[in-house]
């Protein structure tokens, strides 16, 4: 069905430029953008928003489902500790499917009500647990992949697989997951760390096979990165370690990459590999900051992540101004070779850039995904100076003053939702 959005339209198609059209007609065929027009469509029916802002939808790149119940606690310990003292308890949690239920219940109506219309999610190691998150996440009208988790080392007991187990356990996974439409299953390896040489050949093996993308971690935190040293002395680097076992390609998102070299930069590169920039996560848990501007002049795929509950919001406007506050930061005291993010690109790695790795999306393009949001152009505060204000500031305001707020009505692949 042919239909159209009326309101005050803002998008990127290029990093660093906004594209506006001020009172414009979004026209949308089923689930698919046919472009943007400043003159009312003849013979179609159209929504007026009014003076709202109409934005593409906001892309998560990398969040932990299971750790939701969590998010905003615990944030006095580095990654390593915290993984031990806090993740690991609470993932073997999920083993009983009542607990699972209400978590994954109030995780998938949060999601939905905020302003992410895709996302990457890992579950935990729990089969059944992870198909019933899928599973909500499909009936609340989102669009993505969720990861079965696969650990067989240095994990505890509660929450490690034998390698047999894990392989099986993943292949039985994907196959159960094969009858949903918009949520995908995605091939998740934890991090080298907590996975033999064995398994994460074995998963490289079977996203080959299936055809399946891959979510993992990458140089996230220091002390991380010395183990993986110690635990693949045959390998140049972490990421190195990651393409000896097959786990790099085009469909490859390596969460946080807070600390890749340039030699790993090329490798990221040479694959078409996407990073998933946590920069709310890499700050709370001290892991330090992502060279995004680095990643991007190098030609490396960037999108946003929350990162939950390492980062304590499933704000995506937050994540887009979080990353470039951090960015701030490493300039002034950490490597001024590397210019901020300005708005402008951190809303388009938000949008298109994170969308793109899931097809044509984040942008009102002809032959784009209809992930599109609807948001007040103000708000109470702002009543004085909103009429003073260009359509490209009232986002900003948005995004600085209210990035938790539910929007006015959210499109996933042309369903309303919202």
């Amino acid at each position: 069905m042919r239909h159209a959005l009326k309101g005050n339209l803002i998008w990127t198609e290029e990093m660093g430029s906004f594209r506006v059209l001020k009172d414009g007609y979004l026209l949308i065929e089923d689930n698919t953008i046919l472009g943007v027009s400043a003159k009312k469509p003849e013979n179609v029916p159209v929504a007026d928003f009014g003076s709202s802002l109409i934005t593409p939808g906001l892309y998560d790149l990398h969040l932990h489902a299971p750790q939701y119940m969590f998010s905003g606690l615990f944030m006095d310990e580095e990654l390593l500790e915290w993984l031990d003292k806090h993740t690991f308890p609470l993932e073997a949690r999920f083993a009983d499917m009542d607990f699972a239920c209400k978590a994954y219940t109030a995780f998938a109506d949060d999601l939905k009500n905020s302003c992410t219309v895709r996302a990457s999610v890992f579950g935990t190691i729990h089969r059944k647990s992870t198909l019933l998150l899928m599973s909500l996440l499909e009936k609340a009208g989102l669009c993505g992949y969720i990861g079965k988790v696969s650990m067989d080392r240095n994990s505890p007991d509660i929450l490690t697989e034998t390698t047999e187990e894990a392989v099986s356990e993943e292949i039985r996974f994907i196959d159960e997951a094969s009858s949903l439409k918009n949520i995908k299953p995605i091939v998740t390896p934890r991090f080298i760390p907590s996975c033999t040489d064995s398994l994460l050949s074995a998963l490289g093996a079977i996203s080959k096979e299936r055809n399946l993308p891959v979510q993992t971690h990458l140089d996230e935190n220091q002390s991380e990165i010395e183990w993986v040293r110690e635990l693949c002395p045959e390998s140049r680097s972490y990421a190195d370690a990651y393409e000896r076992y097959g786990l790099l390609d085009g469909r490859s998102i390596m969460a946080h990459s807070v600390w890749t070299t340039e030699e790993e930069m090329d490798i990221l590169s040479s694959h078409d590999a996407w990073v998933a920039h946590s920069p709310s996560s890499n700050m709370n848990l001290s892991s330090g900051i992502a060279p995004v501007r680095r990643f991007l002049e190098r030609g490396v795929n960037v999108g946003l992540a929350t990162d939950t509950a390492g980062g304590s919001s499933l704000s995506m406007f937050r994540m887009i101004t979080d990353s470039i506050q951090s960015s701030k930061l490493r300039w002034r005291l950490q490597d001024d070779s590397l210019p901020p993010l300005r708005f402008s690109e951190a809303f388009y790695i938000a949008t298109k850039g994170g969308g793109s790795f899931f097809g044509k999306a984040g942008s009102f393009e002809p032959g784009f995904a209809a992930d599109i949001l609807i948001l007040e152009d103000s708000s109470e505060e702002m009543t004085v100076l909103a009429p003073e204000l260009s359509i490209e500031e009232k986002l900003e305001f948005y995004a600085y003053r209210t990035p938790d707020r539910r929007p006015i009505a959210k499109y996933v692949d042309g369903k309303r939702i919202i």
